[in-house]
């Protein structure tokens, strides 16, 4: 299940601070604990999958803010959200519905549109663009500890694990043995960096790419995120363009 959340601001211009994932993700679980606290509970269990996501927040008209902190924007307001599970989409829309003022990063908004968005029927072989930036993690050795490390798209071992990422996820979905079936091939990459908590930061790969391979795989990707953490903002992904075998 995926939405498109549109937003008639306070004020224009707006500003969208580079850095703002933390910021949704905090209106999305305080919507879902007015509306479901045990869910909201459940979803902060760090031993729990959260099979969500969730785009950058985008303006219908945008350019760089001159002092170069982030961007100012214009008319509309919108970010996309999406789910595996049905539970986490009927709390967070809910939430939003019953309660449409929203204030992010010191801005001021109104929810004026939730629209469900239609699935595609099918996904092995679509070209995919990225509505957030893709994650994927490892542990190296660095001067002398082991360190997390930020994987790109040229290292093989970024694709090994989004596919075992997306196995995992296949689990939690499905309740079932996943299968194995998994290419992709990355059409085009540019990385950004974000601070996703103070002092902590992420390297996280925009990425236009083809994938091929079980359909409900891909589905997992699909709606609940490729990569890692999803539910602070990185992984969404739309489709884009004709199938192609």
């Amino acid at each position: 299940m995926r939405f498109a959340i549109r937003l008639r601001p306070e004020n224009e211009p707006f500003r969208i601070p580079f850095n703002h994932q933390h910021k949704l993700q905090g209106l999305i679980y305080r919507r879902i604990q007015k509306v479901n606290p045990d869910l909201s509970l459940r979803l902060h269990s760090p031993k729990v999958p959260k099979l969500f996501t969730f785009s950058l927040f985008m303006a219908e008209k945008r350019k760089i803010a001159e002092d170069g902190s982030g961007l100012l924007g214009y008319k509309r307001g919108y970010f996309y959200f999406s789910t595996a599970v049905p539970e986490i989409a009927e709390a967070f829309i809910t939430g939003l519905l019953k309660s449409p003022e929203v204030e992010l990063w010191g801005e001021r908004f109104v929810v004026e549109e939730v629209k469900a968005l239609a699935e595609p029927e099918k996904l092995s072989g679509r070209k995919f663009v990225t509505l957030s930036p893709i994650a994927v993690t490892t542990k190296r050795v660095q001067l002398g500890k082991l360190r997390s490390y930020d994987l790109g798209p040229d290292e093989p071992e970024f694709y090994g694990l989004i596919r075992e990422n997306l196995r995992e996820k296949y689990v939690h979905i499905f309740g079932s043995s996943p299968p194995e079936e998994f290419e992709m091939k990355v059409l085009n990459a540019k990385p950004k960096r974000f601070e996703v908590k103070p002092g902590i930061f992420q390297v996280a790969w925009h990425l236009v790419f083809r994938a091929w391979g079980d359909e409900d795989l891909l589905k997992a990707g699909y709606l609940a995120g490729f990569g890692e953490k999803n539910s602070i903002g990185f992984g969404m992904v739309k489709v884009d363009g004709r199938r192609r075998t």
